[in-house]
């Protein structure tokens, strides 16, 4: 039986289309979503190149086991924010204008975060933040499209002042009224949201504040701020800084003969152990630190189901990765709040709004109700609703003091879910420790 040319094209156009509408379908069932961190600058050794290896390893687990829901495959298109504002906005208008994303996941430094939270508000998109920490993105802001189950600086500053005050008697031999702090910071919003904060909340507790002192975090010399310490004869220090300004800090204060009781570091710098010691050793050892706790120094008993497997597979592929030996709570931030996002929002988003367009997820993430336990970091979700002073930030969120010694890396604060007693002061065999 003959075959016309026509009966021939028109079979071959039916097969294109139905081809054609097959690869629609597969298209349709992707989720684009903008993934913006530094890859390059100083911000990358500083914990921002671990959150986006953390938000990977989450992109690539939900991916394996099916996707979103188990069907709808997450395609990351990855933004080099180069650790410069400017450039960081014109990768997230380039996502939402040219590669039509409606959810932009990331931002590690808080200088970023605040324009951004702005300028995506006003397109309506969803800026879901893992890492970037300052109130000020949020405060009395009223957003609507930006969320973050990250802790915020405030509660830095709470946490400090608390585990000052409350070891101050017992392990300094001081009343709180009696110890003198010195807070430094680097003079971002990151820096001096968490300064404010630390501040604010050492008064109300009673703390002697001997000196507040802002630098830049790219100063060449940092001389003049260690002169100013060794004349407050601080017994404790905050220090708000990210890794090449700690570096130069602790350096030049070794130098000229620095000496405090206590060094108490916010998370950025303080939290690339790795790094600190391939450049000190043990000088930093004793020297505590406040961030969100590294999922696995928790007790997976307190965790919810599941937490701690996932945990150990995050643990395990972050080293396979990276060849790492520590791995810094900034892996923790950038997979949790992704796996949150991928796992606790967008299901919902599809299944109850219809769709993972900005609306949807706006929709879906206020629905989020996740208790303590919950996610692998230990502290629950909860956005704040619009209309109050924080709406889009997580209200369950929770930050620890950690100390570190050697390879070992203990959780201090708070009393419930400590691993052991701070050490405190610095023992006289730290290069910092107070003589006499």
């Amino acid at each position: 039986m003959r075959t016309s040319r026509r009966s021939l094209l028109k079979g071959s156009a039916a097969a294109a289309l139905s081809f054609s509408g097959r690869f629609a379908s597969v298209q349709a069932e992707a989720i684009r979503i903008g993934v913006v961190y530094d890859l390059s600058g100083p911000f990358a050794a500083g914990g921002s190149v671990a959150c986006s290896v953390g938000a990977q390893i989450a992109i690539d687990l939900v991916n394996e086991r099916g996707g979103v829901a188990g069907k709808y495959k997450v395609v990351p298109i990855n933004a080099d924010c180069q650790s410069k504002v400017d450039v960081a906005i014109n990768e997230v208008e380039r996502l939402i204008d040219q590669e039509q994303v409606e959810i932009i996941n990331g931002v590690y430094a808080s200088a970023h975060a605040v324009p951004l939270a702005a300028k995506v508000e006003a397109h309506k998109k969803i800026l879901w933040i893992t890492t970037a920490i300052a109130t000020a993105v949020f405060k009395d802001k009223n957003l609507q499209y930006v969320f973050r189950a990250q802790i915020h600086s405030d509660q830095y500053g709470q946490a400090f002042a608390a585990f000052i005050a409350e070891n101050a008697k017992a392990r300094l031999g001081a009343e709180p009224n009696s110890i003198k702090v010195a807070i430094i910071h680097e003079d971002g919003p990151y820096g001096v949201g968490v300064a404010e904060a630390s501040e604010r909340f050492g008064k109300e507790r009673g703390l002697q504040i001997v000196l507040r002192e802002g630098y830049s975090a790219t100063a060449p010399d940092l001389s003049s701020l260690v002169t100013k310490l060794k004349r407050a004869g601080a017994d404790v220090i905050s220090h708000v800084g990210y890794n090449p300004d700690i570096t130069l800090f602790l350096r030049q204060a070794r130098e000229s003969g620095l000496r405090f009781k206590m060094l108490v570091g916010n998370g950025a710098g303080y939290s690339q152990l790795d790094k600190l010691r391939a450049t000190f050793g043990k000088d930093i050892d004793n020297f505590c630190n406040i961030d969100p706790v590294p999922a696995q120094l928790l007790n997976p008993a307190t965790l919810g189901p599941g937490m701690g497997d996932l945990i150990n597979t995050m643990v395990q592929r972050y080293k396979a990765k990276t060849n790492a030996t520590d791995v810094p709570p900034h892996c923790s931030m950038g997979f949790n709040q992704t796996w949150v996002l991928l796992n606790n929002v967008l299901p919902v988003a599809k299944e109850k709004y219809g769709g993972f367009n900005a609306e949807a997820v706006r929709k879906a993430a206020l629905d989020v109700d996740i208790p303590p336990g919950g996610t692998i970091q230990g502290y629950g979700v909860k956005f704040y609703p619009p209309g109050t002073q924080l709406s889009g930030q997580n209200e369950r969120s929770t930050p620890v003091v950690m100390q570190n010694a050697g390879e070992h890396i203990s959780v201090v604060w708070p009393g419930n879910i400590k691993t052991q007693e701070p050490v405190l002061p610095l023992p006289s065999s730290s290069v910092y420790a107070m003589r006499g």
